[in-house]
């Protein structure tokens, strides 16, 4: 009987090893081997499971060739040539909804330190620094947030707003959306009456660089921007400009334009850029290293949804 593997390309819950091994799966691990040094071998594997670690492109699935599923422990599946694979009869795995929860409240909490400079007066009291009046806040009450994006971490992110009497309002390229927890309106409609704007999109061709002069010249008020989603859909510098000029009032950003694919390093190359020394030194900037659905309950949740997707649509098909 043929052996049937799996590749774990980066390090995951530890049930997905075990599951896995019970549904009859040899599990791989390699954490460490360049791309290039994984190519060589690719073509003994049925499954590859991967955060973000590197790119699987065209020509690295064309080698895949026993490829029936990858399981991408995350929401998007950026990192992976979708139309290829899916011409290959490669079953792309995603888990959008095993880190909304962590998602959504990492949106509100840097939402309120945002509001109420909680970054910046630790910092200060931890100093011996007792302003007050200089460090007046923000109530979320009354404002109009406007959320661009509203699959599940939209959705989890209005959740979390209800009790602050504040109205929500979305913006999605899908229609028919409006549920309890917002209204859905045109992207106008969100430009015209919002105070906050929080970004939950994936990162597609029309999504980059979608927070850019112009969008944030079509904002009729100045406003405050979340981004939990993806950094580059987030023209940095002219989110500066904005910054500076005071149509953006402040900033929460966990992902950054300047990430490197993997996400797991912030920079591109050697140099900071620019704007992004501006936004470290901005006092109207909250910052966080990519962690919006970095929980120990979503390591858990990502893991079993994607076995349980695997259990469904790979092995159903297998025993079919």
């Amino acid at each position: 009987m043929a052996v049937k593997k799996v590749l774990h390309l980066d390090s995951n819950h530890p049930l997905m090893l075990e599951q896995l091994a019970q549904m009859g799966y040899t599990n791989i691990e390699d954490y460490t081997s360049s791309k290039e040094e994984i190519l060589k071998t690719i073509h003994e594997y049925e499954g590859i499971i991967i955060r973000s670690r590197f790119k699987l492109d065209s020509s690295f699935l064309a080698a895949a060739t026993q490829l029936k599923f990858i399981g991408r422990v995350g929401a998007g599946l950026e990192n992976i040539d979708c139309d290829f694979a899916t011409a290959q009869g490669i079953a792309l795995i995603a888990a959008p909804e095993g880190n909304q929860t962590a998602v959504g409240e990492h949106a509100l909490g840097m939402l309120l330190s945002l509001f109420n400079k909680l970054n910046l007066v630790d910092q200060e009291v931890r100093q011996g620094i007792w302003i007050r009046e200089g460090n007046r806040g923000y109530e979320i009450e009354g404002k109009t947030v406007g959320i661009i994006g509203y699959g599940h971490m939209g959705n989890a992110f209005a959740k979390r707003l209800q009790g602050f009497d504040c109205e929500v309002i979305f913006h999605d390229i899908k229609d028919n959306l409006t549920n309890a927890y917002a209204k859905q309106v045109s992207l106008a409609e969100l430009q015209e009456r919002a105070d906050i704007v929080s970004l939950h999109i994936p990162q597609t061709p029309e999504t980059i660089h979608l927070i850019d002069q112009h969008f944030i010249e079509q904002m009729t008020k100045p406003f405050w921007l979340i981004n939990t989603a993806r950094g580059k859909s987030v023209q940095t510098a002219d989110l500066v400009a904005a910054l500076a000029s005071g149509k953006i009032r402040g900033a929460a950003l966990d992902v950054l334009e300047y990430e490197k694919s993997s996400f797991e390093h912030m920079f591109a190359g050697e140099a900071l850029p620019e704007p992004m020394q501006y936004l470290i030194q901005s006092e109207k900037v909250v910052l966080s290293p990519h962690i919006a659905g970095w929980t120990f309950e979503s390591k858990e949740k990502l893991a079993q949804i994607i076995i349980d997707k695997i259990k469904k649509q790979v092995v159903k098909d297998d025993i079919a």
